[in-house]
């Protein structure tokens, strides 16, 4: 899989976590490393941490991710082309942009297959 910029990059490689991890497992990652990159001394390392964390912690946002992550390992997409941080767009909101887009292909050929 090509390397993601930052808003994109795969939560539970930046949490060092498997995919079926527990919300136990993802909570406690979190506060290990940033205990390891707290805000004070590595604000960057942290910004990524807390963007993974945030992605995963709640039932909601980890159906998006995991949503996200499956449409990324079906398709070879080159994210070289796409800034690495859009200046006027908030994160969350390209991502929740980018899966309502794909779930609206996704319903478009269902209705698709179902009518032939």
């Amino acid at each position: 899989m090509p390397k993601l910029p930052p808003p994109l990059e795969n939560p539970y490689q930046v949490l060092h976590l498997e995919r079926g991890a527990t919300p136990e497992e993802v909570k406690r990652a979190y506060f290990t490393l940033v205990r390891q990159s707290p805000p004070e001394t590595h604000p960057e390392e942290f910004k990524r941490i807390r963007a993974a964390y945030d992605r995963l912690r709640t039932p909601e946002k980890r159906r998006e991710t995991e949503l996200f992550l499956v449409k990324l390992e079906e398709q070879e997409v080159d994210f070289s082309l796409l800034p690495s941080q859009p200046p006027s767009l908030d994160r969350e909101q390209i991502i929740t942009d980018l899966l309502r887009l794909e779930a609206e292909r996704l319903w478009e050929r269902l209705r698709a297959d179902l009518e032939v």
